[in-house]
């Protein structure tokens, strides 16, 4: 129950302006919506919706009418470089944009990706994995109380913090004349 529309030449802000209206509402209140809104992203839109209960009925033999606009996507494509003369010869860049609109329809509180069920088979392999695991751990024999030992030699670290090991600037004394 998918439609879509690639590289359609209409600005993608454009055309979402009208997905907005739509979105989430029943197929009849789409269409409704769409025939009576004066935009060049509503005919469009008509038609994919058209299309899209043209699959419903055919491909998946569901009732058009009792169906929702599940997803609507409105995503950017390429885009045109065209350019618009200026004096002395330059040219000032213009980009036209063109949009990938996606639509997907599907029946009112129904989740589309079923939740697939665990055999307790599977399950009872996890927990075994999880018993091993805990076993395979090894236990530390120190005790925490033991202060820990200094690693660090002499010539790496050194006690003087770093600004005084920077030579001191001497004094500009004024140069007798």
């Amino acid at each position: 129950m998918n439609a879509s529309l690639r590289s359609i030449r209409i600005a993608p802000k454009k055309a979402q302006l009208v997905a907005k209206m739509i979105r989430g509402k029943s197929v009849p209140d789409a269409m409704y919506t769409l025939e009576r809104t004066n935009k060049k992203a509503a005919r469009l839109l008509e038609g994919l919706l058209r299309s899209a209960m043209a699959n419903a009925s055919h491909n998946e033999k569901q009732d058009p009418q009792m169906l929702v606009i599940k997803t609507l996507i409105v995503n950017k494509a390429q885009c045109y470089h065209r350019g618009v003369p200026m004096a002395r010869g330059r040219v000032r860049p213009m980009r036209k944009f063109m949009s990938h609109i996606n639509l997907t329809l599907g029946v009112e509180g129904e989740d589309n990706k079923p939740k697939k069920k665990e055999s307790t088979s599977q399950t009872a392999k996890k927990t075994v994995k999880k018993d091993t695991t805990s076993e395979m751990k090894p236990t530390s024999t120190k005790s925490k109380s033991e202060p820990k030992k200094d690693t660090t030699t002499s010539t790496s670290k050194s006690s003087v913090p770093a600004k005084a090991k920077a030579p001191a600037k001497k004094k500009a004394t004024p140069k007798k004349s």
